[in-house]
């Protein structure tokens, strides 16, 4: 049991001890070979253990093997990197490293990744640039001064503050110039050019440094070439060839030649060539694959950029166009997307609105496609076109007109250029749908309804019209929301009384009456409205009859014969409409002999019109007045007044007589007091004449009562003996006015 318990303690401890293992970790690209990546601790007691890299994803060799050393039982593995390591953010930014553990018979795998962070601040030469041989460049003698040769492009170099320098002494240093290279790693050529330095070799250090410290150098080698005299050309610089399709690979398809020494030919367009291939030194171009056209449609036509150039100096050289044309034999006819075209457009399209493309293709095509638009319903339609396979309107749609808004069924014809021509045709079918454009529109109009209309009479019709079709497809509401007095039908758009109206209240209504269009857009949602204002006026109509008071009047009347005489004033008013004040008065009765008649609403007893024999005895008339409102309306409301007239005849009379009345209200029992009064009436200008005299004698002593305080007030401001003096003599002054003032009343 002890032995047992031993093996399983040291199995949890190796167990427990792999776990330690971390699985992530992270490394600058500063970081250069040598650097330790990642440390290891293990326990493993009873046998060597040992640790391995499996692999590196992405695969490189910037990994040494892992290194395990330990005593006692306990052992530090570590990852390092290797000489070759030159870590890179931009180019690769992680690394996935299998890593395998063994103690004695247990073996675990796990994988390690490494996160390469980048540092901006880091300058890091790389590449062929930082190699003992450096980079090499070769340049004609003829570059212009000051052209750019070569960029140097290193991690890094965003760095502000980047500077970089040629170190390395120039040979010769001063002729033909010194080359310069700037911030940006541009190596230029020296100002004077390399003319006359051809065959010339210059080996140049560069040093790339910040500010921060950091630098890293590299070497660039350039040979300057000589130019010869001669020249290379083509006779002609674009060639056309047709072949046929079933032309095998490997056979010969054009030999194209060059004026020059030592030409070597080369395909530079496309690069590489799928189809063709041309002889490096013959200049021959032949077939590398087959020339199907239904699988390869692009082999129709191929246009080959050639290059010839000398074999010893690769920048003189010339270039031609190669054109090569395959055909094929018709068997097939045109193929089309969409095989079906269907679509609708607003009848608002502008015209030169792309409804659709058919984009069609034939393997077989030998030339182009001809493209033919047949109309069906209706077969003289002319609101589209065909340009090109692409559909088009046309003319202007319009499904505001009956009958104009329809579908337009058509097919497009494909025919091919074949010798045998072949055809598909397309079945075209193009909805226009109508778009409600307009808003519906009304006349403001006003109507005239007498106050006692009762509900539900019809005022007049609202008439909306709207352009969009179906035409004056309209709605109608009352702005607002549903009004207590009038209302609106929706379809008909007439107006109806809702509630009895009053004149004395409101006189005038003005209602806004929400049209709403219908059914005119292809989205049934969408509704344009419009609006007017329905102005109602609201005709009198007396519904109150008139109220005379008194309703009762008795009273006696001394005439004299063949005279006429003022009776009594009816006075009646209607208490709920005090601005109604014309009426009409009739004697509907009691008027015996007609003795009586009425002037406006004044009684008038006349015996002018009877003529003698004159009335000797006293007699009593019982008078009914008819008493009727006077208004525009139709129906007029009357009430009665009724006045008893003791008519008492009076031969001579010393003394002016009058006329005593007694009124007695609705409510109570009349009774007659007849009283005789003398008195005296002055005559008009006799007031007139008093008045003016009374307005003289105020403004008389208003005047002497200021002068009067005008002396008192300065005689008490002087009170000198002069001023005495001057005091008597004032009042003397007085005196004498005061007496020429009682003379002038004298008179």
């Amino acid at each position: 049991m002890t032995l047992l318990e031993l093996l399983v303690l040291l199995f949890a401890l190796v167990v427990s001890d792999l776990h330690s293992i971390p699985w992530y970790t992270d490394i600058s690209e500063r970081r250069g070979p040598g650097t330790i990546v990642q440390n290891f601790y293990f326990n493993c007691s009873s046998h060597t253990p040992t640790l391995e890299l499996l692999s590196v994803q992405p695969n490189t060799t910037f990994f040494n093997p892992p290194s395990l050393a330990g005593h006692l039982g306990r052992y530090v593995g570590k990852v390092i990197l290797s000489s070759s390591a030159r870590l890179d953010a931009l180019a690769v930014n992680h690394y996935e490293l299998q890593l395998r553990y063994k103690c004695g018979n247990y073996v675990m795998d796990g994988p390690l990744s490494v996160t390469v962070q980048q540092d901006r601040g880091h300058i890091q030469c790389v590449g062929r640039f930082a190699s003992q041989a450096g980079e090499v460049i070769y340049v004609p003698e003829t570059v212009a001064p000051g052209a750019r040769l070569y960029t140097l492009l290193l991690p890094g170099l965003q760095v502000q503050g980047t500077k970089m320098n040629i170190t390395s002494a120039q040979d010769p240093p001063y002729f033909p110039g010194p080359f310069s290279i700037n911030e940006k790693g541009w190596l230029q050529v020296p100002a004077q050019g390399l003319r006359g330095q051809a065959e010339k070799v210059f080996q140049l250090q560069i040093l790339v440094s910040t500010g921060q410290g950091q630098s890293c150098q590299g070497r660039l080698t350039v040979h300057v070439l000589r130019v010869p005299s001669s020249q290379v050309s083509f006779l002609q610089q674009v060639q056309n060839i047709t072949i046929l399709e079933n032309r095998v690979p490997g056979s010969e398809v054009v030999k194209v030649q060059a004026n020059g020494s030592d030409l070597r030919y080369e395909i530079i367009s496309p690069m590489p060539s799928p189809l063709y291939s041309i002889g490096h030194a013959d200049g021959v171009v032949r077939i590398t694959s087959p020339l199907d056209l239904t699988r390869t449609p692009s082999a129709a036509i191929t246009k080959l950029q050639v290059k010839a150039f000398e074999h010893r100096q690769p920048w003189v050289s010339a270039e031609l166009e190669l054109t090569v044309n395959v055909k094929l034999v018709n068997q097939r006819p045109p193929r089309c997307l969409p095989a079906l075209f269907v679509t609708q457009i607003p009848e608002t399209a502008p015209v030169g609105t792309v409804l659709g493309t058919l984009s069609c293709t034939d393997p077989d095509l030998v030339g182009t496609l001809d493209y033919q638009l047949r109309f069906h319903s209706p077969p003289d339609s002319a609101g589209l076109c065909l340009d090109d396979g692409v559909l088009e309107v046309n003319t202007t749609l319009d499904c505001d007109a009956p009958g104009t808004c329809f579908r337009h069924v058509a097919s497009i014809l494909v025919i091919d250029g074949g010798q045998s021509q072949m055809t598909t045709e397309v079945p075209v079918l193009v909805t226009v749908t109508p778009v409600n454009e307009f808003s519906p529109a009304c006349t403001p109009r006003t109507f005239r309804i007498p106050e006692d209309a009762t509900p539900h009479t019809l005022l007049g019709s609202v008439v909306g019209m709207d352009m969009d079709y179906p035409q004056n497809s309209v709605e109608y509401y009352i702005s607002g929301g549903p009004s207590s007095t009038f209302s609106v039908d929706r379809l008909s758009g007439e107006v109806y009384l809702l509630a009895p109206l009053d004149y004395e209240r409101q006189r005038l209504h003005r209602i806004t009456v929400l049209l709403i269009d219908r059914g005119q857009d292809q989205d049934p949602t969408y509704h344009r409205s419009g609006s007017c204002t329905i102005t109602i006026e609201v005709e009198d109509v007396n519904d109150h009859i008139p109220e005379c008071e008194p309703p009762f009047q008795e009273l006696t009347l001394h005439t004299l014969p063949g005279r006429s005489m003022e009776v009594t004033k009816v006075l009646c008013q209607i208490p709920q409409e005090p601005q109604r004040l014309a009426f009409a008065y009739s004697i509907v009765g009691g008027n015996i002999q007609n003795r009586f008649r009425l002037q406006g609403a004044i009684l008038v007893h006349d015996d002018t019109l009877l003529g003698p024999p004159w009335l000797e005895q006293p007699s009593t008339y019982r008078l009914l007045v008819r008493v009727a409102d006077a208004g525009s309306s139709i129906h007029h409301l009357s009430t009665t007044a009724t006045i008893i007239v003791h008519l008492v005849p009076q031969r001579t009379s010393t003394v002016a007589t009058s006329t005593y009345r007694n009124t007695v209200s609705s409510m109570m029992t009349p009774m007659l007091v007849t009283v005789i009064d003398t008195y005296w009436q002055p005559e008009p200008w006799f007031v007139a004449v008093l008045t003016a005299t009374g307005a003289l004698l105020l403004l008389a002593l208003g005047w002497l009562l200021i002068k009067f305080l005008q002396k008192l007030a300065q005689v008490l401001q002087a009170p000198s003996k002069p001023a005495q003096t001057l005091l008597l003599n004032s009042i003397q002054g007085n005196d004498r006015s005061k007496e020429g003032f009682m003379d002038i009343r004298r008179m």
